[in-house]
């Protein structure tokens, strides 16, 4: 059975807070997680929307994939990052996006030491 869509904010803290080097804080007044104090993704004014960090390749990639989970703004057009709807997103792109948003920020050594904790 297909993961059913939809996740909140505190989902995704919990589930980036299993990452390490992870610490929540504030940016423009939201909710947000760095990773060793490099942004990562913050919760929208909005409250359903979430702004995460991802190579540009990857963002092209989702847009056209799942445009009803994944928007680009102007605002983030030059900018390696990308948008998703907390209510379309389910549990296993989450999670699957959450590492790759991690692994695109994390310094070198700490993705070293995940990637030699795994083996």
């Amino acid at each position: 059975m297909p993961p059913v869509a939809g996740v909140t904010f505190d989902d995704v803290r919990a589930r980036a807070g299993e990452l390490p080097g992870t610490e929540e804080g504030l940016c423009f007044g939201t909710p947000a997680i760095r990773v060793k104090g490099k942004f990562f993704l913050r919760l929208k004014e909005d409250a359903e929307t979430v702004v995460i960090k991802v190579p540009l390749d990857v963002r092209e990639a989702l847009l056209h994939a799942e445009p009803r989970v994944f928007y680009i703004t102007d605002h983030y057009r030059d900018y390696p990052a990308i948008l998703f709807r907390l209510p379309e997103i389910d549990s296993d792109q989450l999670a699957d996006l959450l590492e790759m948003g991690w692994r695109f920020v994390a310094p070198k050594r700490l993705l070293a030491a995940f990637e030699a904790a795994k083996e």
